[in-house]
């Protein structure tokens, strides 16, 4: 089954409940978090997660693009997110596997993301304690980027060693999806789809998920 996570990166933040509203129907919310270093933009952080959770019973996906991110994930699970993906880039590997550990520990899932450059190969060592991972299909900072189709090697890639290795991880796909580059993402295996403007620009929020779902 494919799953769409609106980004709310791209909702209207002075509506922010309403907004969410408008895309209940989705499998997850997307929430973005940035801290101008790993990434070259600032977005949302800890309060905003804590507000969010008590105003909806989505399943929340928890996208860290920050340094260092072991230092908050628990932070994060206790905040309300069910789901803590943070970037391979950004760690060590000791501290890569105890915060998956933690987040298990919670009764979170835990997830690692990749830039586009990043080979597939370094989520290799992991792929077995993981629940989901993450293809950025655009450089993370900004919303509205034009796909990068050199990444739908590395989608199929890891669908691959997900199959031998963890069948029950999820493969998330973020940046540049609209019904086209849906489609290409779902036939190289990704099974969950992140999309912000392609969802909240659209005239009907909903029928946009519904399409996106059935792009395949």
């Amino acid at each position: 089954m494919i799953k769409i996570a609106p980004s709310i990166l791209s909702a209207d933040y002075a509506k922010l409940q309403h907004e969410i509203n408008t895309v209940k129907s989705a499998d997850y919310l997307h929430f973005d978090v940035m801290d101008g270093v790993f990434v070259p933009n600032i977005s949302i952080g800890l309060p905003v997660l804590e507000s969010v959770r008590k105003i909806t019973d989505m399943v929340l996906d928890v996208h860290l693009m920050i340094t260092s991110p072991a230092r908050f994930t628990k932070r994060f699970a206790e905040a309300g997110a069910d789901i803590v993906v943070f970037h391979i880039e950004a760690e060590t590997a000791g501290n890569i596997e105890t915060a998956i550990k933690d987040l298990h520990t919670l009764g979170k899932k835990a997830g690692l993301a990749v830039k586009p450059q990043t080979p597939a190969e370094t989520l290799i060592p992991y792929i077995d304690m993981l629940d989901m991972i993450l293809v950025m299909t655009v450089e993370p900072g900004f919303g509205g980027q034009k796909f990068i189709m050199e990444t739908l090697q590395k989608i199929k890639n890891l669908r691959e060693a997900i199959d031998r290795r963890n069948p029950g991880c999820e493969l998330e796909v973020d940046g540049g999806i609209n019904l086209q580059t849906a489609k290409l993402c779902i036939e190289a295996g990704a099974n969950v789809l992140v999309a912000g403007s392609d969802i909240f620009h659209a005239t009907d929020r909903a029928a946009r998920i519904v399409e996106l779902r059935n792009s395949e």
